[in-house]
């Protein structure tokens, strides 16, 4: 991307979330929108659904990933895919066996 106003370190950032998909996002540029994410990424992502806008600075503290290389990303290939977060199958197993109280 060659618009000088993604250089610096600042970066409007428009969050989507996806209708198909919990805990996955998609981060892109908001003046630009959703214009470079690539169609079959937005088929398998959904109908994307604004969820926030917020102003990323390199140090910007985020939950999931660093602010850093989410504005990298987005600079590069104009947009970052946050993917939801891998289920333990133990952790599951966890929920799916009943507890029996030991005294």
């Amino acid at each position: 991307m060659s618009d000088d106003r993604m250089r610096g370190d600042k970066l409007l950032c428009e969050i989507f979330k996806s209708p198909s998909k919990e805990g996955m996002y998609l981060y892109v540029d908001k003046r630009r929108g959703l214009d470079e994410v690539p169609e079959a990424l937005l088929g398998h992502f959904g109908r994307p659904i604004s969820a926030m806008t917020l102003i990323l600075t390199p140090d910007k503290k985020m939950g999931r990933a660093q602010a850093a290389d989410v504005m990298a990303a987005i600079r590069e290939k104009g947009y970052y895919l946050q993917m939801p977060p891998a289920k333990e199958d133990y952790l599951l197993d966890l929920y799916r066996t009943p507890t029996e109280a030991r005294y």
